[in-house]
C-alpha cells in the first residue's frame, strides 16, 4: 500500500477489497483490490483507483474469473460479462464498445439498419470467438446459422474534376483553400490532415509522413500500422503548400485561426457546405469525400490498386472494393509499363516510400513519445 495511505480490507472471497484513504480533509475514500494467483506464498496482484466499492468488487470478480479459466474451473459468464472481459484486454473504438454494451443485444441484429448491423455482427463474433478459445463455449453461435453478408458498395462520390473542386475552392476563405487542394491531391483521411505538421513534409524526396491523427479532441496514433505511411507528393499538392498562409505560433501545418487544431465541425458548416452551394455542387460532398477524389484520380491515372492501398493507408480489399470498378483500361497501362520496362526505360510510377520503410518504426516510437 502506497505510503501515507492507510487502508481497511475487506475480504471478497478469493481476494480482498481495500479502502484507501486519500490526503485532505474533503477526499473521497478510493477502492482498490488484490489477489494471490494461486496458494499461500504465490504471487499477489493489487490494482487500485477505483471511485466505489462495487466498482472494484466486480473488477476483481472478472480478474478472478479469468483466473478460474486458466484453471479450467471457470463457472458461466453473461455475454455482458464476456463483453467487458473482452474490452478490459483489447484497444477498441468508442462505437466498438457501444455496440458490445447495447442493453436490446438479444434485439439488436433485427432492429439495426443493414449497414450497422453488419459490424455490430462482427463485433459480437470477435467476442463470442474469445470465447471459444478460453474453453467457455465449443462453438461460435454468432457464426453458426447467422448470416452476416457482407453490405452493398456504397457508392462514392469523388469530384469529378479538378476544375470543379477549384470551383469549391475559390468560394473558401484563402487560409482553407491549400487545406482543400491538399486533401484531395494525397487522399489524407481527415483526421490525419489536422495532424500535419511541417516537419512531416519532405519537399526534396517529394513525399509527406503519415504518423498521426487528430479526433474527437485527441491526438493520437494513426488508426493501423499500414496508416504509418509516405504518400507522394505531386505538383498541385506541392504548390497547396506553398500557398498555406504561415502560422509562427504553431507547427501544423494547416492549423487553425489561432494556431491550434482545426475544428472539422465548425469548418464543415461555416465554410466546406456553403463554398459547395456557391458553386452549384449537388448533391454536396463530404470532407471525406476528398479521400475518394484522390482514389477515383489515381486510379484515372494509371496507378495500381497496389500502389494505391500504400499510399492511402488501406487493405487491397478495401480498395478494391470500393475503387476497383474506377480503374479504366488497366489492362492497357499495364502493357505500356511493362514494354517501357523491358524496352530499357525506367517506369513513370515507382514506390516512392521504399527507402522510409525501414526506418517507419523507429519515426512511429519517436511519435508515440511526443504523444505521450
Amino acid at each position: 500500500m502506497p505510503s501515507g495511505q492507510k487502508g481497511v480490507i475487506v475480504m471478497s472471497q478469493q481476494g480482498q477489497l481495500i479502502r484507501l484513504k486519500r490526503t485532505g480533509r474533503e477526499a473521497e475514500p478510493l477502492w482498490a483490490y488484490r489477489y494471490r494467483v494461486g496458494g499461500r506464498g504465490s504471487k499477489r496482484v493489487q490494482r487500485g483507483g477505483f471511485a466505489a466499492e462495487r466498482d472494484a468488487a466486480e473488477a476483481l470478480e472478472r480478474e478472478l474469473e479469468l483466473l478460474r479459466r486458466e484453471q479450467r474451473v471457470a463457472r458461466s459468464l453473461t455475454l455482458a460479462e464476456l463483453v467487458e472481459a473482452y474490452l478490459q484486454q483489447h484497444d477498441v473504438d468508442a462505437v466498438t464498445i457501444e455496440k458490445l454494451r447495447s442493453q436490446e443485444i438479444a434485439a439488436w441484429r433485427i432492429a439495426l439498419s443493414p449497414g450497422y448491423r453488419f459490424d455490430a455482427t462482427q463485433a459480437l463474433r470477435q467476442v463470442l470467438s474469445r470465447a471459444v478459445l478460453w474453453g467457455m463455449i465449443d462453438i461460435n453461435p454468432a457464426k453458426l446459422g447467422v448470416d452476416n453478408p457482407t453490405p452493398r458498395r456504397r457508392e462514392q462520390r469523388p469530384f469529378e474534376s479538378w476544375a470543379e473542386l477549384e470551383t469549391v475552392a475559390a468560394n473558401l476563405a484563402p487560409r482553407y483553400r491549400p487545406m482543400v487542394i491538399f486533401a484531395a491531391a494525397t487522399g489524407l483521411r481527415p483526421a490525419e490532415l489536422l495532424a500535419l505538421e511541417r516537419r512531416d513534409v519532405d519537399r526534396e524526396a517529394r513525399v509527406v509522413y503519415v504518423r498521426r491523427s487528430f479526433t474527437k479532441g485527441r491526438l493520437k496514433c494513426t488508426k493501423t500500422e499500414a496508416s504509418l505511411r509516405a504518400v507522394p507528393l505531386q505538383a498541385i499538392a506541392l504548390d497547396a503548400i506553398e500557398q498555406q498562409p504561415s502560422s509562427p505560433h504553431s507547427t501544423l501545418l494547416f492549423p487553425a485561426e489561432r494556431g491550434g487544431y482545426l475544428d472539422l465541425h465548425n469548418f464543415r458548416n461555416r465554410e466546406w457546405k456553403p463554398a459547395q452551394r456557391a458553386a452549384g455542387i449537388e448533391p454536396l460532398r463530404r470532407v471525406y469525400d476528398l479521400r475518394h477524389t484522390f482514389a477515383t484520380f489515381a486510379l484515372r491515372a494509371g496507378i495500381s490498386t497496389f500502389d494505391l492501398s500504400r499510399y492511402m493507408g488501406a487493405s487491397l480489399t478495401m480498395i478494391d472494393r470500393h475503387y476497383g470498378h474506377l480503374a479504366r483500361d488497366g489492362r492497357e497501362h499495364a502493357i505500356r509499363l511493362l514494354d517501357e520496362l523491358s524496352a530499357g526505360q525506367r517506369p513513370r510510377w515507382t514506390l516512392v516510400d521504399a527507402a522510409w520503410t525501414p526506418t517507419l518504426a523507429d519515426a512511429a516510437s519517436r511519435d508515440n513519445e511526443n504523444i505521450a
